[in-house]
């Protein structure tokens, strides 16, 4: 019975792995905010953090099978066999949608981020004018990470290393994407297009990096989050607060040397843009598909909560 349960939950976890994955490949939407809200953000965090120099010294003194079980292997398999799954399966469909249905697209993030910020804040245990202040400092961050303007670099396995350690920190932190960041590195076409074209040598430099970045800074991320869990996670809601700026649906092409909003982009209200552009602001179906992510988010925290957490206590 409990292997069954173990199998079924695994199933569960790499279907969170393909949501993960998804949100990675859009620019300005973070793995990290669907692990949050679908409850193994913590558990996410502390697995990685186990890997490392005790995790060699386990598996020469005690074995492959309890080196599995001290970083929670398991767990780990299922979750990265989701997000690799969905970033090479999805890639081109999340591509399209973003192309053909922007506004319809970025409505459901910009949903979807908002309405989890509301987990997120029921589980900071107090709030204090220090919470307070660290909500601020992480709506400060974001929106100064949505003022960066996009470079150019060249894809170098230098480049390449570099640029996978920055964006895999981003990516597990709920509200500030990796590809985002790609993009303002001026990276992000480069590592799209090695996906697509199964380029190994490009994929291999920068996973090699982003496997350093994401066990380097899980350990900092998870001891936070045990040591200061309040401050902590006010800051990641206010991050998903100011990161609203860079998925707001709406947007006016910009001059890219006098417009601070990347990438090159300003925000507008929906009459404005179709007035300004010509187009339909399809403000119905923005609200629609913004409620259909609220709805959907807290279908997740209920399920979460009134079943995953009924289990975690009797075990």
């Amino acid at each position: 019975m409990a292997k069954g349960l173990i199998r079924n939950r695994y199933w569960g976890v790499a279907a969170r792995g393909l949501a993960m994955g998804a949100a990675d490949v859009v620019p300005g939407v973070s793995g990290g905010t669907i692990a949050f809200i679908t409850g193994i953000y913590q558990e996410l965090l502390d697995s990685i953090s186990r890997i490392g120099p005790k995790t060699v010294r386990t598996l020469f003194s005690q074995g492959i099978a309890a080196t599995w079980q001290q970083v929670n292997g398991g767990f780990l398999l299922a979750l990265f066999a989701g997000i690799l799954t969905s970033i090479f399966s999805l890639a081109k469909l999340i591509s399209y949608l973003l192309a053909s249905y922007p506004i319809i697209v970025w409505s459901f993030f910009f949903g979807l981020i908002l309405a989890s910020t509301v987990p997120i804040a029921r589980r900071v245990p107090r709030w204090t004018w220090q919470t307070g202040l660290a909500l601020l400092l992480g709506v400060a961050a974001a929106i100064l990470v949505s003022e960066m303007r996009p470079t150019q670099i060249a894809a170098t396995p230098v480049s390449l290393f570099l640029s996978g350690a920055v964006a895999i920190c981003a990516m597990i932190l709920p509200g500030i994407s990796g590809s985002f960041i790609l993009l303002m590195i001026g990276i992000y076409p480069q590592v799209i297009t090695a996906v697509h074209q199964f380029n190994l040598v490009a994929l291999g430099w920068f996973s090699v990096g982003a496997a350093c970045g994401l066990l380097l800074f899980s350990r900092l991320l998870s001891w936070l989050m045990h040591r200061f869990p309040a401050i902590t996670l006010s800051f990641l809601v206010g991050i998903l607060l100011g990161s609203l700026k860079i998925v707001w649906p709406w947007k006016l092409p910009g001059d890219l040397e006098s417009d601070k909003l990347a990438p090159a982009l300003s925000n507008t209200l929906p009459g404005t843009f179709s007035d300004v552009t010509g187009e339909p602001s399809q403000w119905l179906g923005a609200i629609t598909a913004a409620l259909l992510a609220l709805v959907l988010v807290l279908a997740v925290e209920w399920v979460h909560w009134r079943y995953v957490g009924n289990v975690v206590q009797e075990s």
